[in-house]
């Protein structure tokens, strides 16, 4: 998945908007206001050093799962600049097989869409439907 992908597969859930913040380098994915991925869209500094554009992807994760994603592979790190216990760093993600990169990106949206109110997912649900 290269980021055009990415963030088409985002953009397409219901109830998502893209924000561009901090200079434009960086897009922040929001569910109904609620962030769910982060990636950088422009070449940034990253820790000192250069990065190319979609380096990385920060996803919201199950706290026991996030810590089994990080012993398993070694491009998946704590959170950069996010709460390490709830956020995952996906590195290079355009290396993922896709379908892997996918169920990652769903499983952060739906634990966001969870803590939204039940009117709120309500809606959402009716929008998938339609």
């Amino acid at each position: 998945m290269n980021q055009q992908e990415f963030l088409s597969f985002c953009s397409g859930k219901p109830g998502v908007t893209i924000d561009h913040p901090m200079g434009g380098e960086t897009a922040w994915l929001k569910v109904c206001g609620k962030m769910f991925a982060i990636t950088n869209v422009q070449p940034m500094n990253m820790d000192g050093n250069q990065v190319p554009a979609f380096h990385f992807i920060n996803l919201k994760c199950d706290p026991a799962r996030a810590i089994e994603l990080r012993d398993t592979y070694p491009d998946i790190l704590p959170g950069w600049h996010q709460n390490k216990t709830h956020w995952n760093s996906v590195m290079s993600p355009d290396g993922l097989p896709d379908a892997f990169l996918s169920e990652l990106i769903d499983h952060s949206y739906a634990l966001v869409v969870a803590s939204l109110p039940r009117k709120v997912r309500d809606r959402l649900e009716e929008e998938a439907g339609q």
